[in-house]
């Protein structure tokens, strides 16, 4: 059979149409016997490959032949008997990173952000399990520094003069610290310090609008707010926690494409999108 060739497979009662060059991509399995009639437990009907097994956990194996990565739901669950399946199609690499169930479960992931009010001055603290969240948020939020005449939060913002960003505060890769608002100067002038949050194009001095903004970005992500709570009564500081399913990184294997090649394949690991 031509490897251009479209085969159809009919497993559990679920029908697959794919190409011969898929089915190939590990010579050993028994899937790439099954297009030279070296498989018995394949029958051919009327042009189709009968194969009674799981359908709707075949459809996994289909999505790793085409990719050479397992990258599986959030709410995945039978990763046992996925492994049992690819063992049966003959795909020992994929059993592999089966194996590997705990790099391949998502994770739960926590997030909290502490917020204070201090005279007209409003303190931002952002703690987070994942390093890489913190690092991503660290890219979306700007604070800007300038100088005004006015005296209060609703001051009009100076358009005429420069704003210099200012890089965040970061005491460890699990956390940042920021501020906004205004502060008196020793020079006789108010300090202001903006804060923008991308994709938003607005820069705010105002700290209950910055926090309105950044626990709405929180959401979009993907994140939910699981739990409210008064730290410093005294200074009006708030603790807002947030927690979110994170998809785990993908499995990725490396095939050798020699000819001879039995397909074993050494893993590695690859990034993914975020999960939501």
């Amino acid at each position: 059979m031509g490897s251009r060739e479209l085969v159809v497979l009919s497993v559990g009662g679920v029908r697959f149409v794919t190409r011969a060059f898929t089915l190939q991509q590990f010579p050993e399995s028994r899937l790439a016997w099954m297009l030279n009639d070296d498989d018995r437990e394949f029958k051919l009907v009327n042009g189709e490959f009968f194969v009674d097994r799981d359908g709707a956990l075949f459809s996994y194996i289909m999505d790793f032949l085409r990719t050479l990565q397992i990258s599986l739901p959030t709410d995945f669950s039978d990763y046992q008997r996925l492994q049992r399946e690819a063992e049966f199609y003959g795909l020992y690499p994929l059993a592999d990173l089966l194996s590997q169930e705990h790099l391949l479960k998502p994770r739960l992931e926590i997030l909290e952000v502490h917020f204070s009010l201090q005279e007209m001055q409003a303190f931002f603290r952002i703690f987070g399990s994942c390093s890489t969240t913190i690092e991503a948020l660290a890219e979306q939020i700007t604070v800007f520094t300038g100088q005004q005449s006015g005296q209060g939060w609703n001051s009009p913002f100076p358009s005429q003069k420069p704003l210099v960003p200012l890089p965040l505060e970061r005491p460890s890769h699990h956390d940042m610290v920021f501020l906004c608002g205004t502060e008196y100067s020793a020079s006789g002038q108010f300090v202001t310090r903006y804060v923008s949050i991308k994709p938003d194009n607005r820069k705010l001095i105002n700290g209950t609008n910055v926090l309105g903004l950044l626990l709405d970005t929180l959401l979009k992500d993907g994140f939910r707010l699981i739990s409210t709570r008064t730290v410093v009564s005294e200074e009006k500081g708030e603790c807002y926690t947030f927690e979110r399913m994170k998809r785990a990184a993908g499995l990725t294997i490396t095939v050798n494409q020699t000819p001879g090649s039995s397909g074993v394949a050494q893993a590695r690991r690859s990034q993914v999108q975020k999960g939501k």
